[in-house]
This record gives structure tokens, C-alpha cells and sequence, in this order.
């Protein structure tokens, strides 16, 4: 193939759609000057029947630039091994013009929809690539919160013009809202600058962009770069930390002199080895000793490790009593190596309240899909994602759940952690182990990659089934999630809400789209996930073959009629006759595996 390239412009030849004896329907006027040939010796061929150069050459004999080629030899051209069909052989038309006729300018006009003009000869195709007249050297940067209208609005405006911005979200990094309000005199959002000078907001974009001066505006403000790095937002640095004060718990203390003084070792107890315990007899006595305090004292010390989840009871049967009962640290549980958000210790500082632990956990999570997600949601970057900073301060914030108080929250604060949670897990899951793809990966998958919260482990089967769906089996399990008298039971609703799984999204391209739920508006959120599963794909009516194929769902009759309040016109009426009809109604449920 030869190629013929003037900066931004590329002429290409296929010998496979050259045509000899055709007329070009199109002709190119090139300035008279000498051109170099850059060529590449090859060993002599006696066929030439494929031979490119020998192509091109006709090609361009009948397009009319063999004026301008006076100084290349056709006849050693012809003489070229024909196996370098693949080499590409380059030479630079500076003086190359377009003189196109009637038709070639509709071709043109209908291009440059695209930003390209392309227009072919027979056996050469031409085409020529706008360079952006908008080149811009400085920084575009705004503020923004997560889950806002208006900053959505601006990213996605950005986005669909191809800028380069910087995003700084004030839920992600909030030392940066001092910042904001220094440089805007508010704390309101988005606000957008300019190099270092503050644009506006929504309102003033959305007045700039409908006058159609935008372009004319950006060019002139970003010609040139920043005068300094700090006159503009400094865009978020990968690493870094906010200080933030944490108060060290008041009975860490006591923890440091018992995991130092007591003899932890491996036991038989029930006709089972338990392993890495104590008995409570042995605790008190080096309360007694090195406290000096009663006795009553120390079972009182033990009694708030254990409600402080720094202690458990091996089989998890009482909080702490003295005698010969064995108990372990948090850190010496057998699950805790299947936990993805323990890193080498229990965070012994203060808990802090489990509502601004939710908080915090949704709000980074929807910043992190905002940035690294499709707008509907359907398609996610996990390696971006897993590369980010956003998702760096996630698993910082994740290990603060290792002895949070859960039941302090209210029932709607508990579906929405517990729906938000495993959707979070779901994320992290995938960037740490893949997309399950067969059984093993899926039981490995949903079971054995757990979080450590509230001093128990929960895995992505527990909080579906066991929580969110109290306490019932999963699919293809004999067993239930907890037993008899496990305490996580304590934070199941006492009643069922059928919505829970539109809010689930456990990574395959069948599942609700993923989303994190506010508190407040769990109930209302829910029904619209439902209401957009349903009335997308998430459900296909046959009223020829009498089949309803539902998607990861129930496949009961009383569902479906369930199922009707949240499916279109078109559906709903398909469902209803299908109903009705006497005739037997086949059901079943497709699972689409995959990311």
C-alpha cells in the first residue's frame, strides 16, 4: 500500500480496489515542486500482475498529479518485489488542494458532520482531518457534591464537547469546601473556574451555551496556561488523607496489657480444638493484677470488651462471664482472613456513629460511579475505578465498620446501609477477584468474600438473604444464613420488603442497574428501580409461544400479579391475558452472566 500524507491529510491506494481502466472521479491540482520518494530496496520480482507501485502509478497517471511526480521512475516502480504489499511507502504533498465538483461537495458537506472530509479516487481514498481550531492550554475545573442535578448537568456538558476537566466533589474531599467557599463566597455547587477565574454556575453555563458563544468564551479565557499552579483549584492528589481527628477508645488501654498478658493458645472445648483463646478465668486475673480491682470489677471490664466487640465468645454464647469459658480477640476469628476490609489490625479507635459511617459510604460510592460509570448506569470502568482516589478513601473508610454499632439505626437507615453495602461490596468484589464465571467462582463469589462490620463478618449472601431477606435460604442451599440465636438476626426487618432485590445489583448484565439509596427516600427509590428493571429488560411476555420469562426473579403467579403495578401499558396487558387464560402458562428466569 502507498500512502501519500501533508500533515493532517492521508492518501491511501488498495490494489484490491484499483482500477486501471477506470476514469478518477475526482481531481487534485498539485503545486509544481520536486517531491521525495522514500523508498525501500526490495529484490526484483519477474510478476508484476499485484505489484501496489505499479497501482498507484496508474492511479495517479489517471488522476492527473503525474505532472508533479517528474523525478520517480515508473519503470523501476514496476520492477518492486510484490510480496511488500504490506509496506506503506510515504512522500509529503505539501501544495495539495481539493478541487471537488457538484457531487464531491455534498459528500464533503454530509463528512463534515463528523469533523472529516473524505471523498474517493478509483483505487485511492483521501482523507482529511480537521485539526480543532479550539486548542486549548489551560485548565477547566468545577466543584461539585455527589448525587446533585446541576453537577451532573455540567459533567455531561463537558463530556458531549470533549473538554478536559478537573472535578473536585466536596463529599469526597471536604477540606476542599473551605476552599470553595474562599474562592466563591458559598458553599453552594457547582461552581466552575476558569484557569483561576470563576466562571458560574448551571445558570451561567447553561446563558453562555444557548447565546452560542461558549466556544468563543472558552478559547479566549483557556489561550493560555495557568499563571501559577496555586492561582487555580489544584486538582484532588492520589494518597493523601484528610486530617481528620480520631479519639482513641477508652478501653484500648486495657486491650493493649491483655493481648500482651494472656496466655492465648489453642484448646479443646465440646469435643472441638478451638484455637487462638482464653477463658474467662484467666482474664479476670490479669484484670485483678495489674488494675488492682475487685473482682466484680473485672467482669464488668469484660462484659464491655465484649459489647465493644473487642472480645467474642468462641461459639458466640454470652458476651463474658468468669470461669471456664473461652473466649478470642476479633483479630484471632476464622473469618477474619476471608474479610477484604481488614488490613493487618482491628481499628481500635472510638466508633464512630454508624449513620455518618452510611453517609459517608454512599456518598463516595455515587461519587465513584458519576465519574467512572455510563449515564444509565449500565456499563462501569472497574479499572478506572480500582486506580481512583475516590476508591482509595473507600477502603479507608470500610475498615471504620469493624466495630460500628449497627443497631443504632432506624429501619429505613438499615435497608439503605445494608442495600448500599452490598452494592459496594459487589464493586469491590469484581476488582479484586473477577466476575464469577462458573459455580465454584460464583459460591467463592457471593459467600467467601466478606466484610468485617459490627464485629461479625457478612458476606454477599448474608446480607441478601439473611438480612435484607431475613433469614431466608438462598437458592440451591439447604441451610439458612444464621442459626439459632446468631445476633446478626437482630438487624433483619420483621417484615420482608419485596423491592429489595430492584436494589441489588450483583454484577452480571441481568441485574437492576446499580444505585445507592438515601435514607429517606428508600421506599420511593426502590419502587422507581422496580418500575425502570421491569419496563426495561427485565422481563419479556410471549403471548404466542404463552411464556413469561423473567430475569433473576420469582417465577410464581402471585409474583407476576404483583409484578403488574410496575410494568408498562403494553406488558401489563400481555401479562393480564396471559393470566386469565385457562391454559397452562409456562414460566422461567434467565440469568445472563457477565460484567
Amino acid at each position: 500500500m502507498e500512502s501519500t500524507q501533508l500533515e493532517n491529510i492521508e492518501i491511501s491506494a488498495d490494489s484490491s480496489k484499483a482500477n486501471d481502466h477506470g476514469e478518477a472521479r475526482d481531481e487534485i491540482e498539485i503545486e509544481k515542486r520536486e517531491i521525495p520518494l522514500e523508498e525501500e530496496d526490495e529484490e526484483e520480482d519477474e510478476d508484476d500482475t499485484d505489484d501496489i507501485t505499479e497501482t498507484s502509478s496508474s492511479v495517479t497517471d489517471k488522476s492527473s498529479i503525474n505532472d508533479d511526480v517528474e523525478n520517480s521512475n515508473d519503470d523501476k516502480d514496476k520492477d518492486k518485489d510484490k510480496d511488500n504489499e504490506n509496506d506503506v511507502t510515504q512522500f509529503d504533498l505539501s501544495g495539495l488542494k481539493e478541487n471537488s465538483n457538484d457531487d464531491k461537495d455534498k459528500d464533503k458537506d454530509k463528512d463534515n458532520e463528523n469533523d472529516v472530509t473524505q471523498f474517493d479516487l478509483s483505487g485511492l481514498k483521501v482523507i482529511v482531518k480537521q485539526k480543532n481550531d479550539m486548542e486549548l492550554k489551560g485548565r477547566i475545573s468545577f466543584f461539585s457534591r455527589s448525587n446533585c442535578r446541576d453537577s451532573t448537568a455540567v459533567r455531561r456538558f463537558f463530556r458531549e464537547k470533549g473538554l478536559k476537566y478537573v472535578e473536585i466533589n466536596i463529599d469526597v474531599y471536604p477540606e476542599r469546601e473551605k476552599e470553595l467557599v474562599e474562592r466563591t463566597g458559598t458553599s453552594s455547587v457547582p461552581q466552575i473556574f476558569f484557569n483561576d477565574k470563576l466562571f458560574g454556575g448551571l445558570v451561567a453555563l447553561n446563558s453562555l451555551r444557548n447565546s452560542g458563544g461558549f466556544d468563543q468564551r472558552v478559547k479566549e479565557m483557556l489561550s493560555t496556561k495557568c499563571p501559577s499552579d496555586d492561582a487555580a483549584p489544584a486538582s484532588p492528589v492520589y494518597g493523601f488523607d484528610d486530617q481528620e481527628e480520631e479519639s482513641t477508645d477508652e478501653m484500648i488501654s486495657i486491650v493493649k496489657v491483655l493481648r500482651q498478658r494472656l496466655p492465648i493458645q489453642d484448646r479443646l472445648m465440646k469435643m472441638k480444638i478451638v484455637k487462638n483463646c482464653f477463658s474467662g478465668r484467666e482474664m479476670v486475673e490479669v484484670l485483678i493484677h495489674h488494675f488492682d480491682c475487685g473482682r466484680k470489677k473485672a467482669v464488668y471490664i469484660g462484659l464491655q470488651l465484649g459489647r465493644k466487640h473487642f472480645i467474642h465468645h468462641v461459639f458466640g454464647e454470652n458476651d463474658f462471664e468468669d470461669g471456664n469459658h473461652f473466649y478470642r480477640f476479633l483479630e484471632h476469628e476464622p473469618f477474619i482472613p476471608k474479610c477484604f476490609n481488614f488490613r493487618g489490625s482491628i481499628n481500635d479507635s472510638e466508633p464512630k456513629p454508624a449513620t455518618m459511617i452510611a453517609q459517608r459510604l454512599t456518598k463516595i460510592m455515587t461519587a465513584i460511579l458519576e465519574s467512572y460509570a455510563s449515564d444509565d448506569r449500565r456499563h462501569v470502568d472497574y479499572t478506572a475505578i480500582s486506580n481512583s482516589e475516590e476508591f482509595r478513601r473507600y477502603v479507608n473508610l470500610v475498615q471504620e465498620l469493624h466495630r460500628v454499632n449497627l443497631l443504632a439505626l432506624s429501619e429505613n437507615e438499615k435497608l439503605a446501609f445494608f442495600l448500599n453495602l452490598y452494592n459496594a461490596m459487589v464493586i469491590h468484589a469484581v476488582i479484586r477477584i473477577g466476575c464469577p464465571e462458573g459455580v465454584i467462582d460464583r459460591r467463592f463469589f457471593f459467600s467467601d468474600f466478606q466484610y468485617l462490620v459490627g464485629g461479625y463478618p457478612y458476606s454477599l449472601n448474608i446480607i441478601s438473604h439473611g438480612i435484607l431477606r431475613n433469614n431466608r435460604r438462598a437458592p440451591y442451599s439447604l441451610v439458612k444464613p444464621f442459626g439459632t440465636g446468631d445476633k446478626r438476626l437482630e438487624l433483619a426487618p420483621a417484615k420482608v420488603n419485596p423491592l429489595v432485590h430492584f436494589g441489588l445489583c450483583n454484577g452480571t448484565r441481568s441485574s437492576p442497574t446499580v444505585r445507592f439509596f438515601s435514607p429517606e427516600g428508600v421506599e420511593s427509590e426502590l419502587r422507581c428501580a422496580a418500575r425502570e428493571f421491569f419496563q426495561g429488560d427485565g422481563m419479556e411476555v410471549d403471548l404466542e409461544k404463552r411464556t413469561v420469562c423473567s430475569v433473576d426473579f420469582g417465577n410464581d403467579k402471585e409474583i407476576l400479579k404483583w409484578i403488574l403495578n410496575y410494568l408498562d401499558a403494553t406488558k401489563s396487558g400481555l401479562l393480564t391475558h396471559l393470566l386469565g387464560m385457562e391454559a397452562q402458562l409456562i414460566l422461567y428466569t434467565r440469568t445472563t452472566i457477565g460484567l
